[in-house]
């Protein structure tokens, strides 16, 4: 089916493209490595600027489940929440709005969100029923269409808003293949397939599952999925790693698991696709490398700096070609006196704090699959070993590592909570791991569905932050006006009048650095 009848937004905020996403130095889980034949353990980290005064413009599609089930608070709340999202966008944002039950309907046309827009889909929204069955296949489809069906594209990203809150009936969601389209998912109430809407969301690039149980508010975990979306910076977004096998010191390079990205190798080259990046957003890779042994080779000194790989990164922004970054040299110091790992640099501990999380995830996804066969008890104690292995974790006394430290424990708590007896698990404790384990997997925050005091924030940015206590404004008081995307972005500019030119500042800067790097090794003398 082809629409073909997306309305023309106005051009998006269009601007400089320079440093919008950078690589950070790399960090090495060991200060150095061995002549002999080692491993070297490191973390190559991209990170997406927090201004938001350049971001792509944003298609949305909301896919609604307005099924009998959906009947009272549920549909009051959906309603509710749906009507935050149309006051926060803007002209340059489109919306359609998708239903289903028994069957799917598109209820309107991608439409760029003027007043008048608003308005009507406001009113539109406002009289949506519910009756019938369960027909997510239709309602994923139908939206797909929408976007397939586009004619403006440029400098847009495509998102699809799926909410459910039952057993599919008829079909099965999962054969529908979203291509390059995230689909976020959100699992409403104990009854929902939980594992289907995970399963949805993790086909799609960058696509997570959030859980809402019943009595919440939906607008909580909307908010926070809107407040990524108004603010991509970057779409295509790239790492390449080039291993330096031939004149270098390295075997192999593997990528450790935990990156819920689509990583492919092509002759040694391994390449991670991360889709968008939000304002303020990151991505972390653990490599390991193995090191040849040269404690024969004559050519070497007893101690230098071993090239191990190049790291490289490209995106596109504003419509505009990819544009591949300087590449950030993976190298590290090799004597014939190695220093035991962990490192004693902060970055080293940075790095164990890392490869601790991806543990962290991996313990919460054995704990499900324990607790899915009903051996809660076991569930539950390795979720305590998991506890336990924090401890372990040594990090600078800076804000964000205690964050992350007390996010995983309460994150953990939390899970051991719900998983007390199989009626509970079923309930809470399930989607809450699984929402998790997407969290983890797509470095991305999602709406985990515990105790709302006891949100877990990690991967949240800061307009996710504001829009946060925005939408619980809101639901105090409807008729409260909404600041939309447009005045959002003039209060960051307000608070931090440079964010606007520290990107090209930042970028000219680190091409300076690496020029005069590039000239040092030139004219250094030869060992």
């Amino acid at each position: 089916m082809a629409y073909n009848d997306d309305d023309k937004p106005p051009t998006s905020n269009t601007g400089s493209t320079k440093g919008l996403v950078s690589i950070k130095p790399v960090k090495y889980f060991k200060d150095d490595a061995a002549l002999t034949a080692d491993t070297v353990t490191a973390e190559v980290e991209i990170n997406a600027t927090s201004s938001t005064t350049v971001r792509e413009g944003l298609d949305l599609v909301a896919v609604l489940d307005v099924s009998g089930s959906m009947k009272g608070h549920r549909i009051e709340s959906l309603k509710k929440a749906m009507t935050f999202v149309i006051m926060k966008l803007t002209p340059v944002d489109r919306l359609s709005i998708v239903t289903f039950s028994t069957d799917a309907a598109r209820r309107t046309p991608l439409r760029s969100m003027t007043p008048a827009a608003q308005s009507e889909l406001t009113a539109l929204v406002g009289g949506l029923t519910a009756g019938g069955w369960t027909n997510i296949q239709a309602g994923l489809e139908t939206g797909l269409a929408v976007i397939a069906g586009r004619v403006n594209t440029n400098a847009r990203t495509a998102n699809i808003f799926l909410l459910s809150d039952g057993e599919q009936k008829p079909g099965d969601a999962r054969l529908v293949d979203p291509g390059k389209v995230s689909v976020y998912t959100f699992g409403f109430g104990k009854d929902t397939n939980h594992q289907l809407m995970s399963d949805i969301a993790k086909r799609s690039p960058g696509g997570t599952f959030s859980s809402v149980t019943d009595g919440s508010k939906v607008s909580l975990p909307f908010s926070q999925l809107l407040g990524g979306l108004l603010t991509v910076v970057a779409q295509d977004v790239e790492l390449t790693l080039t291993p330096k096998t031939d004149e270098g010191d390295v075997d192999t390079i593997v990528v450790a698991p935990g990156t819920d990205y689509k990583t492919t190798t092509d002759a040694g080259v391994v390449t991670i696709a991360f889709g968008t990046l939000f304002a303020g957003e990151g991505r972390r890779v653990v490599i390991t490398l193995t090191l040849k042994d040269v404690s024969r080779d004559t050519k070497r000194s007893k101690e230098y700096d071993a090239p191990l790989a190049e790291a490289q990164h490209s995106y596109t922004a504003q419509g505009r070609p990819r544009d591949p970054q300087l590449p950030q040299d993976i190298q590290i110091r090799r004597t014939s006196t190695p220093s035991q790992a962990p490192g004693a640099s902060s970055k080293a501990r940075q790095v164990q704090a890392e490869i601790a999380r991806r543990e962290h995830a991996e313990a919460i996804r054995q704990a499900r699959l324990l607790a899915d066969q009903g051996d809660l008890e076991k569930a539950r104690y390795k979720l305590v070993d998991a506890q336990n292995a924090l401890e372990d974790i040594v990090l600078d006394s800076l804000a964000d590592g205690e964050m992350l430290v007390k996010s995983l424990r309460d994150e953990l708590d939390e899970l051991i909570r719900l998983m007390e007896n199989e009626e509970l698990y079923k309930a809470r404790g399930r989607p809450y791991a699984l929402a998790s384990e997407t969290s983890h997997g797509r470095q991305r925050y999602s709406a985990r569905g515990g105790d709302e005091g006891k949100d877990v924030r990690l991967f949240a940015t800061q307009r996710m932050d504001a829009y946060r206590e925005q939408a619980n404004n809101f639901e105090k008081d409807p008729s409260a006006p909404v600041p939309t995307a447009d005045e959002d972005v003039k209060k960051e500019v307000a608070a931090n009048p440079l964010a606007s030119i520290s990107n090209d500042l930042a970028y000219y800067l680190r091409n300076a650095i690496e020029a005069l790097r590039a000239i040092e090794r030139i004219i250094a003398p030869s060992t």
